[in-house]
């Protein structure tokens, strides 16, 4: 899952002030899913941008909306309507949402109000932690399904570093450190012949190295 976090409250006016009637959208995917840009939160962020001690002048208008996945060009063109009036849109979705809209919405303007953090999962009830960067050629199989690249602070492909002390990192108090969780569960597994294999070097290209990536869905068999 995508997480996000709300950009600084002083950051989103500074953006917004200029116009008179904006678009607060929500978007119904991840962001609601880590309560940060779903349609409750969109309501919330409409609200408190509305207050007069914002503005020297009078606030924009804030219409609230809220659609399924932003990140699908088809669904928003097809459901996603503007309200008469509409200066801009203020997008409460990650960062690749931001761009399907300013794309589908060009030459309106588009405003990012969160930061796109990282791909998560939760945990606990609300916390969420990072466990995957896209690389493109995924290495779960081998490593206990610990991601090292997302999970160890220096994205160590091989193994820990001199740096790791007694299973946790050398970089912050309390941060686990991934090889060592990586090789405890390997050897509860019965698998450590994965951890002693000695692999060719990464292929870093599926993870981005060449450009914006690009997938086309293909059938089993296909190739």
């Amino acid at each position: 899952m995508i997480v996000g976090d709300l950009k600084p409250l002083a950051e989103i006016v500074a953006a917004v002030r200029e116009y008179k009637q904006v678009l607060v959208l929500g978007c119904g995917s991840c962001v609601t899913v880590c309560l940060s840009g779903g349609e409750r939160e969109a309501e919330q962020l409409s609200y408190e941008l509305s207050q007069i001690r914002h503005y020297q002048g009078a606030p924009p208008k804030f219409e609230v909306s809220s659609i399924l996945r932003q990140c699908e060009r088809d669904l928003v063109l097809e459901y996603q309507k503007l309200p008469a009036g509409t200066e801009a849109v203020l997008s409460l979705a990650c960062g690749a949402g931001v761009q399907t809209l300013a794309d589908a919405f060009e030459p309106l303007p588009v405003i990012p109000a969160l930061n796109t953090t990282f791909l998560g999962a939760s945990d606990k009830p609300g916390i969420w932690t990072e466990k995957c960067k896209g690389c493109g050629d995924c290495i779960l199989l081998h490593t206990g399904g610990i991601c090292p690249i997302a999970r160890c602070a220096k994205s160590l492909f091989n193994g820990p570093c001199g740096g790791s002390k007694g299973g946790y990192c050398e970089v912050g108090e309390g941060i686990p450190c991934a090889w060592a969780q990586i090789v405890a569960r390997l050897k509860r597994m019965d698998k450590m012949s994965y951890y002693e294999e000695i692999r060719v070097p990464k292929d870093w290209r599926p993870g981005g190295a060449t450009g914006p990536r690009k997938r086309v869905r293909i059938g089993l068999g296909d190739g």
